[in-house]
């Protein structure tokens, strides 16, 4: 081949790879065209959304309550021409829209709301007052961002159906109950959701964070949030008088040689390298002053990653609970009671390929210094109960930033903390964290679903 030629050649390559979008970290990337798209279709749905958002905010119902939610939520999505189907482990949903052969992403937002009395002074603060399961009146308030998954995911809902040109399979958008109790992803999985409902093969969700800027994804792939245990201690003994300890088995003595003890369970039974938490949050016992109460009642929150280190912390909590009372000369009969409470909710473990892959698209759709790599934390999702079903499903969780940047430079100068999840002051910015959100979650399906 002659010398033009060859050169001829490499100019046409150049031109041709040149030609196309910057390719992402991984080799993949969006058509800028597509990313305007979403773009000019968020722009143009966001004061809707932004109602919506007041609404879902005003209008919070509690864990296994979900009802005037779960009907709200369903009703955009058939509007949008999605089948949805209601009633699924609980007031959970599931909508479906197929756009011909591909892949399955499901998206997942969760429904329900905390019994928080709200003090953010809104307009649109909510004032709703219910019974909680045991009867007692709370006030209600979505205090963990629960409004903001829900908005958001309305908002995929309608960029997506919009742009159908532009990707290829099915879209599977669900609306989980009590994840603030740890049940719902449980619950829909035993009522058939990956049998009755096609099997993703991708499944995405996001969660508002409460330290990170508006405008702002946060990404961590591996373990990202923790599993979470809560354990409830009957430490029983021989009540009496108060002025004769000799006669008695104290419970109260005995539990606070407990509490230390447990504190030896991180400190010197998980490898140092593994992340753990025994936290007693709770202890109570006794009525009075001069009388040794029969029982003392301890309440703790436990925190890991691995299922390995999950299990051993519950079995060193039942051996020292146990030898302990037995050091003390408790009788069989009045050995401590340890409960493993039934909402157990697992660690949450992004797929490293795919949360890198969606990290790369969402640099390339929101701006490399607006997506941001984050740590681990020891909160909990039940979200990762979906990623655990046999055999696994890539999942991937991200953060939605939601806070005033001022506001976090002026909690960095004052010292003054920021309100956490949670919080009674949690108030999420509306703009741009609905923008935000909604464009992160589209631009993520629409990479996963491109034609």
């Amino acid at each position: 081949m002659s010398k033009s030629r060859v050169t001829l050649l490499g100019l046409l390559i150049s031109a041709l790879f040149f030609s196309q979008p910057a390719m992402a970290q991984n080799g993949s990337a969006l058509d800028k065209r597509v990313i305007s798209k979403v773009d000019k279709l968020v722009d143009k749905e966001l004061s809707y959304l932004f109602d919506l958002y007041k609404y879902l905010h005003a209008n919070p119902e509690l864990s296994y309550h979900e009802v005037n939610t779960a009907k709200r939520i369903a009703r955009e999505l058939r509007t949008l021409g999605f089948q949805v189907t209601e009633g699924v482990g609980g007031h959970g949903i599931v909508a479906i829209l197929k756009n011909g052969d591909g892949p399955t992403v499901m998206v997942r937002t969760d429904l329900d709301a905390l019994p928080v009395q709200e003090q953010t002074g809104l307009p649109y603060a909510s004032k709703v007052r219910t019974k909680d399961d045991q009867g007692n009146e709370v006030y209600v308030m979505h205090a963990c961002g629960h409004d903001m998954h829900m908005t958001s995911f309305v908002g995929t809902a309608r960029v997506l159906s919009q742009l159908k040109d532009y990707w290829r399979g099915t879209l599977m958008m669900i609306g989980q109950p009590a994840e603030e109790r740890g049940g719902g992803a449980r619950a829909m999985l035993a009522d058939g959701l990956f049998e009755r409902f096609p099997r993703p093969n991708f499944a995405l969700a996001l969660h508002v964070s409460a330290s990170l800027p508006a405008g702002t994804i946060g990404y961590r792939e591996g373990y990202a949030l923790a599993n979470v245990d809560a354990v409830d201690i009957t430490i029983r003994g021989a009540g009496g008088h108060g002025a004769y300890p000799h006669r008695t088995k104290d419970p109260i003595v005995l539990a606070a040689q407990t509490i230390l003890a447990l504190q030896t369970i991180v400190s010197r039974e998980i490898a140092p390298i593994e992340p753990a938490v025994v936290t007693v949050g709770s202890i109570h016992g006794g009525t009075k002053h001069n009388i040794i109460p029969d029982e003392a009642h301890l309440q703790l929150t436990l925190r890991s990653y691995s299922d390995e280190v999950r299990n051993h912390t519950i079995e060193a909590i039942k051996r020292i609970t146990r030898g302990l009372a037995m050091a003390a000369g408790v009788p069989e009969d009045r050995m401590p009671i340890v409960t493993v409470a039934d909402e157990y909710t697992p660690a949450t473990y992004n797929d490293p390929e795919l949360t890198l892959r969606l990290a790369a698209v969402l640099k390339q759709s929101l701006g490399e210094g607006n997506v941001i790599h984050t740590e681990p934390v020891m909160g909990g999702e039940d979200f990762g109960r979906y990623g655990r079903v046999e055999p696994r499903i890539p999942i991937c969780i991200f953060w939605l930033g939601t806070v005033d940047p001022a506001k976090i430079e002026e909690s960095k100068k004052t010292g003054k903390p920021l309100p956490s999840l949670h919080s009674s002051l949690f108030a999420p910015v509306p703009e741009p964290s609905i923008r935000t959100g909604v464009k992160a979650m589209a631009t993520s399906v629409l990479e996963l679903l491109k034609k």
